[in-house]
Formats: structure tokens, C-alpha cells, sequence
């Protein structure tokens, strides 16, 4: 039986929770205009905040509060980005049922999240509406489109991860966003593969 997250500690169990993805050229099927550059402007669209991010080292429960709630920002973001595609009537039935998958796991993410900062003594932010991200919805004009924004959103989503876990002030915050980061990456990695990419592009992620 699946049970939700403990919250006794910061994430835990949220890898696990039900209720909660190059040579393109050579793959014809992607040479449309801009298709390409779909991925770069999901990563930079969903890594908006993470320079600065990346860049603030915790020294207090206020600043992981900051940081948690940064990542939260992202996780609804990601949840937007894949409603958009779900929405499209671009993705085939088996790809449309894994898109909503990992929906799924983005709000797991949010959940556990939120509900971290609120046990700290924070306030969570608030989701916004879709069409605040300014996500290139009118580019997605084929499935692999989509599957190339996601695949671009889940790389970001990842590289987020991994820069921020050296930061925290609380060491156990950073073991759990290392489990919400292995999610992240394993969505980029399936989706790479749906693609007809390598899964695994390098030894190392970042």
C-alpha cells in the first residue's frame, strides 16, 4: 500500500507517492523552426530564479524557508507546463497518460514542499495562472514539440536541484531535494527516450 510523505522529515517519502522524463537533424522529424529551441526555452523559463538561487547559502530556517519556497515556485510552474501540453490535443494516448504521470509527481513535489515550509514556521507561495509563465504554447505544434518542451523543463528542473543542495542550512533538507531531484531526472531521462534520444546523454547531470 502507497502512503503519503512523512512530514516528521523535511520530503521524506516523496519519490515514492502515487499521488503525485541529439541528433535531431538526423531525425527529420524535428527539423521544423524553432522546434529545437523549444528545450532551451522550457530550461530557461523554468531556471528563471535559479542563478540567484543557486547562489544563496542558508545560514538560518528563514533562508531554507526562502529556498524551499523557490523551489516550490518551480514545481507549479512545471505543473502549468504540463497541463499546457496535456491540453494541446498534440500527445497520443500512452504519451498522454505518462505526461499527466509525472504532472502528478510535480504536485506530490508541491505538496510536500509546501507543507515543509509551513512545518518550519513559513508561508508557502502561491501557484499562478498558466498564462502568467509565458510558455511558447503556439510553438508546440507537433507531439515532439511537447515532448521537447518537457524534456527541456525536466533538464532545468534538474540542474535547479542540483545547484541548490549544497545550500541548505538544514543538511536533512538537502538529502530529500535529492530525492525530488532523482525524480526530476529520471522524467528528463524517460522523455529523452520517448524522443529517440539517448537516455543518457554523460556520465554526469549539470
Amino acid at each position: 500500500m502507497k502512503t503519503k510523505p512523512d512530514l516528521s522529515l523535511p520530503f521524506a517519502g516523496v519519490a515514492c507517492d502515487a499521488d503525485l522524463a541529439p541528433n535531431l537533424v538526423r531525425r527529420g522529424w524535428l527539423k521544423a523552426p524553432g522546434a529545437f529551441a523549444l528545450g532551451s526555452l522550457a530550461v530557461m523559463s523554468l531556471g528563471e530564479a535559479m542563478p540567484a538561487w543557486g547562489q544563496t547559502h542558508s545560514t538560518s530556517t528563514k533562508d531554507d524557508i526562502n529556498i524551499l519556497n523557490t523551489a516550490l515556485g518551480l514545481e507549479y510552474q512545471a505543473i502549468a507546463a504540463y497541463q499546457v501540453g496535456a491540453e494541446s490535443g498534440l500527445l497520443q494516448k500512452p504519451v498522454l497518460d505518462t505526461a499527466v504521470k509525472f504532472q502528478t509527481h510535480h504536485k506530490a513535489h508541491a505538496d510536500v514542499l509546501a507543507n515543509t515550509v509551513m512545518k518550519l514556521g513559513g508561508t508557502p507561495v502561491k501557484t499562478r495562472k498558466a498564462s502568467e509563465y509565458n510558455f511558447p504554447a503556439a510553438d508546440l505544434k507537433t507531439q515532439a514539440d511537447v515532448l521537447r518542451f518537457a524534456a527541456g523543463l525536466e533538464k532545468g528542473a534538474t540542474a535547479a536541484y542540483l545547484g541548490v543542495l549544497p545550500s541548505f542550512h538544514n543538511r536533512e533538507l538537502a538529502k530529500s531535494a535529492g530525492s525530488i531531484l532523482g525524480d526530476e531526472a529520471m522524467h528528463w531521462a524517460v522523455l529523452l527516450s520517448v524522443l529517440g534520444e539517448d537516455p543518457v546523454p554523460g556520465a554526469f547531470v549539470g
